[in-house]
Order: structure tokens, then sequence, then C-alpha cells
């Protein structure tokens, strides 16, 4: 489940002069999303959003199942209507990953994926330590998430082992500030964003 706020009103800290907001956060979007779409341990991205563009730019990416957010307020409400959607009765490893990864590799999903099944609930935390950026259950596990401000100590004490994943992983390098989005293109961006960047560069 990857839930994905209307561009319109994402990434309100996120601040590139000359490069629209909303572009910059569905490009990001677009980027995350087909990462994880073609990711060996993913069988289908929930994409759980009202914006009506993203789902349109996003027709060519394999894989992707789009669930409408209605009245769903917040990332774990967001989130819990896309697993309701899908496996409301927990017959499923289900995985909640944020849409906000714009160098994110599909390797390094994998290996937290594989590293999450041996265990009910997990979580890898973001670069910086405290927030969360993919909280996961194995099967017959019920769903419960905690995202936002210092999410990853709540996940921790919601029951999830924090997974060893390396300080270095893209899965961990979300985006929120311009810094921030250094150190993500340092890593190594997806093409939506790079290009969208490099135009901005050019102009």
């Amino acid at each position: 489940m990857v839930p994905v706020k209307p561009s319109a009103r994402a990434k309100s800290r996120l601040d590139v002069e000359g490069v629209g907001r909303a572009d910059l956060a569905r490009a990001i979007a677009l980027d995350t999303l087909t990462a994880a779409s073609v990711c060996e341990l993913v069988a289908q991205v929930v994409v759980v959003t009202d914006d009506a563009t993203l789902a349109r730019e996003a027709a060519m990416i394999p894989a992707l199942r789009f669930v409408p957010e209605g009245e769903a307020g917040g990332l774990d409400a967001a989130v819990a209507v896309g697993v309701a959607a899908i496996d409301p009765d927990g017959r499923m490893p289900r995985a909640a990953l944020l849409g906000d990864l714009p160098a994110l590799r599909p390797d390094d999903l994998a290996e937290a994926l594989r590293a999450a099944a041996s265990v009910d609930r997990a979580v890898v935390p973001d670069a910086e330590g405290t927030g969360s950026t993919l909280v996961t259950a194995r099967a017959g596990v019920a769903w419960e998430t905690s995202f936002g401000d210092g999410s990853f100590a709540r996940h921790v004490a919601l029951g999830c082992e924090a997974l060893p994943i390396a300080d270095a992983s893209t899965l961990r390098r979300d985006v929120d500030t311009a810094a921030q989005l250094t150190a993500a293109a340092a890593l190594g961006l997806g093409p939506r964003t790079a290009a969208l960047l490099a135009a901005h560069a050019d102009a």
C-alpha cells in the first residue's frame, strides 16, 4: 500500500526554487511507485489516492491498483482503506510504503521485505531514525500503523521489529525538504524526479 496525497497539498516543506511543488511531489511519487512495481517480492502495488493526474501519469507503470482515499484522514487511515479494499482478512503479507522515496531501488525494497517475512510486524526507519518509511505485517497478523512525526518509536511500541537496513539504503531516504532531496540525489534519483530537476537546471 502506498498512500499518496493529492499533489496540490503534498510536500508543504519541500521548496526548490523554480520547480512547482505539485509537479515535484508527483514526480517523486511516480518514481517510488515505479521502483516498487518492479520489486521481485511485490505482487501488487496498491495506490491510495484521490490524485487523478497521478493516476493518469502512472498508467504505464505495471501492477498498480488505485483505491480512492475518499474521506480517510491522514496516512494511517489511507493505508487502512487500501488494506480493507485488497485484503481485509489479512490472508496475505502486507506492507505500507511511503510515496516519497525518489531514489528507491527495487533491490533495497526486496531486501527489507525478505527480512520482514520472518517476523510478525516490521518497520524500517527513515534516514534520520525518527520516522518510518516501510511497515509490514505477516499473513494473519492484524494491521496497525502510526505514521507521522516520530513514528518509528510508535511503531516499535506497537510491536514492530526494526529491520537491520543499512543507513545508506535508498529505502530509508524519504524526502520532505530540499536538503533531503539533495541527499536523495546523491543516491541516484528516479527518472521523473531527475528529469524535472534537470529541466529546471537547464532553464
